[in-house]
């Protein structure tokens, strides 16, 4: 039986209008990290944590920082997209992501979606 990795990674690359994407999965004890590039690089990087201070426990909250780059409204909103459903599959971890894409439609954000759930390591 051959040992399990102590830290499990995935990636997956796929064109999205012509855009060559990767995706990088990374599972560490306490936060997922993800790599969502067009550039071949981090961009911007990106926490994601669950808000425990919701008072109504059926609808999720998640704050986002921007740690790294631009912190323009649309990094936040793109990072909630993509990251919201990783968080709420692990357990409630929080998310560290980097982004940097050329594409910000709403078809490739469905996509990388598609791509970050064919990566889960979680």
């Amino acid at each position: 039986m051959a040992p399990q990795p102590v830290i499990r990674s995935r990636q997956m690359e796929k064109a999205i209008n012509g855009i060559p994407t990767q995706v990088v999965c990374t599972e560490f004890s306490n936060y997922i990290f993800i790599v969502l590039t067009q550039y071949g690089k981090i961009g911007t990087l990106v926490s994601i944590t669950p808000d425990t201070r919701s008072g109504d426990i059926s609808v999720p909250m998640f704050t986002t920082r921007v740690l790294l780059g631009k912190d323009e409204p649309l990094t936040h909103v793109y990072a909630k997209n993509v990251t919201t459903f990783v968080s709420q599959e692990s357990g409630n971890r929080p998310v560290l992501l980097g982004l940097s894409l050329k594409d910000n439609s709403a078809e490739t954000m469905k996509t990388v979606k598609d791509m970050i759930k064919g990566c889960q390591v979680w």
